[in-house]
């Protein structure tokens, strides 16, 4: 009888050493299924990224190059506007010199007539008649004279010489008299009339 029950425990001990093994080995094979599932999880995610890296090398590539043409085309863009700048300084007053040449001219023809006249009338409208062709080319330019006299003083047209005593009271704070005439050149001051001013 002890022998029987030895031979059924040591048969539930191989039964329960089966149904172990049989339990570990199920365990084992789904621990290993989720290992390589973690793996393959593991490897896809390497190879997004690893595709993502790429995509954006590739990104940084193309903004690289593009800032680089960008850079180049403004630098000469710069050179360009310089050189056209420094052309324009240069030729700017070309136009002015060259219709002030028949001016230049005049005075080179009243000097010698005044070498050879007696008459000072036929001299000093000679020399009214070039001043007056002056003045045309330069009005045609844009220059336009400044009327001070008798005008109220205004520092941003005027510059006082000095102050006297007002021959009136209206004169008084008023431009008395001009000795240098002031200038516009296109609605804008290129010379301050040199002015007394009445006090």
């Amino acid at each position: 009888m002890l022998n029987r029950k030895k031979k059924q425990n040591q048969e539930k001990s191989e039964n329960l050493k089966e149904v172990g093994t049989e339990n570990m080995n199920q365990q084992a094979a789904e621990d290993q299924n989720e290992l390589n599932n973690q793996q393959t999880t593991v490897t896809d995610e390497q190879n997004g990224a690893s595709a993502e890296v790429d995509k954006l090398k590739e990104e940084l590539a193309q903004a690289n190059d593009k800032y680089l043409r960008l850079y180049a085309e403004f630098d000469n863009y710069k050179r360009r506007t310089t050189k056209e700048r420094v052309d324009l300084l240069q030729t700017a007053g070309k136009e002015v010199i060259v219709s002030l040449l028949p001016v230049l001219d005049d005075f080179e023809r009243a000097i010698k007539a005044m070498e050879t006249s007696n008459d000072i009338s036929a001299v000093k409208e000679g020399v009214a008649l070039v001043q007056h062709k002056l003045k045309n080319i330069l009005a045609q330019k844009g220059l336009k004279e400044m009327e001070a006299k008798g005008t109220a003083f205004d520092a941003d047209l005027h510059e006082a010489i000095t102050n006297i005593p007002a021959p009136s009271d209206d004169l008084k704070g008023k431009v008395v008299d001009e000795l240098e005439k002031g200038y516009y050149l296109n609605d804008k001051v290129v010379r301050f009339a040199k002015v007394v001013v009445g006090a």
